[in-house]
């Protein structure tokens, strides 16, 4: 009946013979921790019956892989989540990349997650509780946590996730059968490509071709900004993007130049059949070449004395544009 006490017990895993001993510590709300060779959270709501005697209810178990939470910088498993976090070298060789917060983790199909590491208070916390349940896990502390995250305001929870794999091919597959693709040259803007991908989706665009020279759609910073998109988008980047449009022009897909020359106004277009829009770099454009291979460019029209638009603002202008059409 002690509101405070400790305990021994045994749980048994029914994955395993062997019973996993904890120790327990009893109060209103009970936290089990490391045990000999898994690490478990349980948490119980402890209730007083009539007759004195104590009953349980189980409001949230989980089972983590390690056995001791990892609470150094200098761990292995840390610097490698580092080096994939920097360097996108590393990310391609292992072909992998990093996926923070819940609402990114929750949109990872199962078949590409790798590994998961969560913080010791978003563990606890009542939205760590239910996004981790169910699933194998790394406990990592707070301030190795913070190290890792590629925010300022972690989330407390990150994932390990196999890269995507498309061909040019699957960039012209549509439930509508009419093709609506972005082609991206020389792009490098993280923010501006997340964004790009996440309107691509919202527009119906059926995937996008991306130059070698392009940000890397892996970087941190382009997947959190996507919301999720980069699991649902094809995209396919190449060395050899005037191959890939000419390869586009021959399956039909007529190929429309963003630039600030155009000699027509977008809105003179129809955008109805299989189309693609070229976008060029934030502060250069298209290169002469690649507007030149353009069957097409169109002028976004403008008021004031602006210039040019963001790359993300003039892609989102095109599709939208496109979809409207199709939609009539």
């Amino acid at each position: 009946g002690a509101e405070d006490a400790e305990a021994s017990a045994r749980l048994y895993d029914p994955g395993s013979e062997s019973p996993l001993h904890l120790t327990i510590r009893i109060a209103k709300r009970l936290l089990i921790w490391p045990s000999e060779n898994k690490s478990a959270y349980i948490e119980l709501n402890i209730e007083k019956t009539g007759g004195g005697a104590v009953l349980a209810r189980p409001l949230f178990f989980h089972f983590i892989e390690r056995t001791i939470m990892i609470t150094s910088t200098a761990n292995g498993r840390i610097r490698e989540l580092v080096k994939l976090k920097k360097n996108a070298k590393d990310r391609a060789a292992k072909g992998v990349f990093l996926v923070e917060g819940p609402k990114m983790f929750r949109e990872i199909p199962a078949k590409l997650l790798q590994e998961v590491y969560v913080s010791e208070s978003f563990l606890k916390s009542a939205e760590g509780k239910m996004v981790v349940s169910g699933v194998r896990a790394e406990i990592v502390s707070d301030p190795v946590f913070q190290y890792v995250s590629d925010t300022r305001s972690p989330q407390g929870i990150l994932a390990v996730v196999s890269q995507l794999h498309y061909r040019t091919e699957d960039l012209l597959v549509s439930a509508e059968g009419t093709p609506l693709i972005l082609v991206l040259e020389n792009l490098q803007d993280p923010g501006n490509l997340g964004t790009i991908l996440r309107t691509a989706e919202a527009a119906g665009a059926t995937g996008i071709l991306l130059s070698s020279t392009s940000a890397d759609i892996y970087n941190p910073k382009v997947t959190r900004s996507t919301m999720g998109s980069i699991f649902r988008v094809p995209f396919v980047y190449t060395d050899h993007l005037h191959e890939e449009m000419r390869r586009l022009q021959e399956r039909g897909v007529k190929l429309y130049a963003a630039h600030l020359k155009g000699s027509s106004d977008m809105y003179t277009e129809s955008y109805a059949g299989p189309c693609a829009f070229l976008i060029g770099n934030e502060s250069r454009g298209l290169t002469e070449e690649t507007a030149a291979l353009a069957d097409q460019a169109v002028r976004i029209p403008m008021c004031g004395k602006v210039e040019s638009l963001n790359a993300a603002v003039a892609s989102s202008i095109l599709l939208y544009e496109a979809r409207r059409q199709r939609q009539d």
